[in-house]
């Protein structure tokens, strides 16, 4: 009987198990986020059969090329191994952990052990001399000749000198045999953003609404000239809905009529007319040159640009006859427009993404992005993303990241929760949430966890929005103004990323189109709106108080998660963020019902605080500018219908 040979793969030989590595997505099929700036401790469990000793190390690169940087990981016990490594440019980059035995390592114990143990050790000296002398042969021939020489030195007298000095472990460390060692099955990615993409307000407008006149077409320039109010409030990015020449064909009326009139200007996310489509503008919002005029005037009062991109056209987008197999066709050949049963959006034709034209499809909107890129645009704001191929979305930013890193982008996808996650995953910088509709105590708890905390914060970055153009929640049409800041602290003082649509919230607007509905009365997205900025009823002082304590408080731009602090009252919601580089505490209390006063035993977490073993603090009331003495032991806080929610600076007594 003839013996069968089974030829074995090589990896068989290693010995050494990587688990349980962290951070990483989905196993390392998507990046992780991180800002520039940031330092990241990577951890995984390591070890192998046997007794030996390990060796552990770290490597990094930034691009997807380069020298890998190497540093080394040390054990924390229970072979838990950690090493820390910091992003210092934005983009893309890579680590991956390499483990081997460390033979020379293994045999420095144990020579140790041996020694104290007085035993002979002739056989282990010439063990170790075959050992270090095996480490020559992939060394330059200098290096090589120094360490043959530390090798036959071990067979000398004068070995311990040799054995426990440095220059011995360091050149063994460098030249260790590594055709054995085990390393990931990929290197995990890390996609580092500028600072931006995790510490944003944003005012969204249509800028069709900031003319002089009432009745008149604003224009870029209008805007331009009015920015001022906006900075004021303290946002840095400002959003604008679709600025596109708008389409003809089946204008949609005021609140959305189906039959539109003559004086009917339609929904900006009906792009596209004889004018041009998604490269070209309004012609009655002005030029690019006015364009420019308003991205150098926005920039020059700290505001950056985001731009709508809103993958659709309307029936007279020149696309329509230029590429009409870009579309898709009802079986009458004729284009269908956009439906949600029993919705329908006459206006826009969406894109057939599974056309057999499908690769100039994309690179024909891949082309609209890098367009505005190349007019100074560097945020996105993307318009039901969820509605698209995910294929192509993970597509289209890392093609824009590859040449533009800098580039943000927002996902509009109020939509499942895994979907909403998964368009995070595949690139998308920062996302809308649930929040609007999170708003019962446990509900806004356990939510705030949820997306502020790993394994979702590893890529999931949250903006909070109190409203949108398409957004009136139930709680702002029936609560007032009490209920208006409720939503405003919520969202401004919990997370890093939040917004408003614009004059909409900041003047008080509540009444809904009909029962039952989260649409407003006479909707700015089909007609030009004429807003009192001056308003004396105006929340911009409060917005703006709001926005100066985010800035100022190195607790909240520093951006930690929230911690849910307990607190008696089952309608009050309170939080805490400490900063403890900068010592930095804050504590936001909320009336959940603010039309009702309530009253509630706040207990403090001390230990995430950062208070352990203090008794008491001065509580600062940031919004009144008032100073309480908090004994820890009883502390209460109270909110009324004028003001309902409560937000303090907490400070150790000198």
């Amino acid at each position: 009987m003839t013996e069968k040979t089974v030829e074995l793969p090589n990896h068989l030989k290693r010995r050494v198990v990587i688990d349980c590595v962290s951070p990483q997505v989905d196993g390392g099929r998507f990046a992780i986020k991180r800002l520039v700036g940031d330092g990241i401790v990577v951890e995984a469990d390591i070890f192998c059969d046997g007794h030996e000793e390990l060796d552990c190390r770290l490597h990094v690169r930034w691009g997807d090329t380069g020298q890998w940087s190497v540093v080394p990981m040390t054990c924390q016990g229970n072979d838990h191994w950690q090493a820390s490594f910091t992003v210092d440019q934005i983009g893309l980059w890579h680590y991956t952990i390499l483990a081997r035995i460390d033979t020379f390592g293994t045999w420095l114990r144990d020579l140790r052990r041996r020694q104290a143990a007085g035993e002979n050790l002739e056989i282990e000296l010439l063990t170790g001399a075959q050992i270090v002398a095996a480490a020559a042969h992939g060394a330059l021939p200098a290096i090589a000749q120094e360490i043959e020489g530390l090798a036959f030195a071990l067979r000398s007298p004068a070995w311990e000198q040799v054995v426990w000095g440095d220059r011995l472990r360091t050149l063994m460390s460098l030249h260790a045999d590594e055709r054995d060692a085990t390393k990931l099955d990929q290197p995990r990615a890390v996609w580092v953003d500028r600072q931006r993409a995790s510490w944003s307000a944003w005012y969204e407008v249509f800028p069709r609404s900031w003319g002089h006149k009432a009745g008149t077409h604003g224009t870029l320039r209008d805007l331009a000239n009015r920015l001022e109010s906006v900075s004021a409030m303290g946002f840095d990015v400002l959003y604008l809905t679709p600025i596109h020449p708008i389409g003809r064909t089946c204008r949609k009326g005021r609140n959305n009529s189906s039959v539109a009139d003559s004086h009917d200007v339609g929904s900006p996310w009906a792009i596209g007319a004889a004018e041009g489509g998604h490269t070209a503008l309004h012609p009655e919002l002005g030029t690019f040159d006015d364009f420019e005029v308003l991205r150098s005037r926005a920039q020059f009062l700290g505001l950056e640009l985001a731009l709508d991109l809103a993958v659709q056209c309307s029936p007279d987008h020149p696309w329509i006859t230029d590429h009409p197999e870009w579309f898709r066709h009802r079986s009458d050949g004729s284009i269908a427009y956009a439906e949600n049963p029993p919705k329908k959006y006459q206006d826009i034709v969406p894109f057939d993404f599974q056309c057999d034209q499908w690769r100039q499809l994309w690179n024909a909107l891949g082309d609209v992005v890098r367009f505005w890129v190349d007019k100074g645009v560097k945020i996105f704001r993307v318009d039901n993303p969820h509605t698209k191929p995910f294929a192509f979305w993970e597509w289209l930013i890392g093609d824009i990241h590859r040449t533009n890193p800098e580039v943000l982008f927002l996902a509009e996808a109020f939509t499942r929760p895994k979907t909403m996650y998964r368009l995070a995953k595949l690139g998308f910088t920062q996302s809308y949430t649930y929040f609007t509709w999170r708003t019962e105590k446990q509900e806004l708890s356990d939510y705030l966890h949820e997306v502020t905390t790993p394994p979702i914060s590893d890529f999931f970055r949250p903006a909070f929005w109190t409203n949108t153009p398409d957004i009136l929640h139930k709680t702002l049409q029936e609560g007032g103004r009490p209920m208006f800041q409720v939503r405003l602290v919520l969202a401004a003082l919990s997370v890093g990323n939040w917004g408003i649509y614009g004059p909409a919230l900041e003047l008080l607007a509540a009444t809904p189109r009909e029962p039952d509905s989260e649409e407003y009365i006479d909707s700015e997205k089909y007609e030009l709106k004429v807003w009192d900025l001056s308003s004396a009823d105006s929340l911009a002082p409060f917005i703006t108080c709001l926005n100066q304590i985010r800035c100022n408080e190195p607790a909240l731009f520093r951006n930690p998660p929230p911690r849910i602090q307990s607190i008696d009252d089952p309608q009050m919601l309170a939080w805490s963020k400490w900063d403890p580089a900068s010592g930095s505490r804050v504590v936001v209390v909320v009336n959940l019902q603010p039309g009702c006063a309530c009253s509630g035993r706040l207990s403090l977490d001390h230990a995430a605080i950062g208070l352990t073993g203090i008794d008491a603090v001065v509580a600062h009331d940031l919004l009144t500018s008032t100073d309480h003495l908090w004994q820890l032991a009883s502390v209460t806080v109270d909110c009324t219908p004028q003001q309902p929610a409560r937000v303090f600076r907490l400070t150790v007594p000198a």
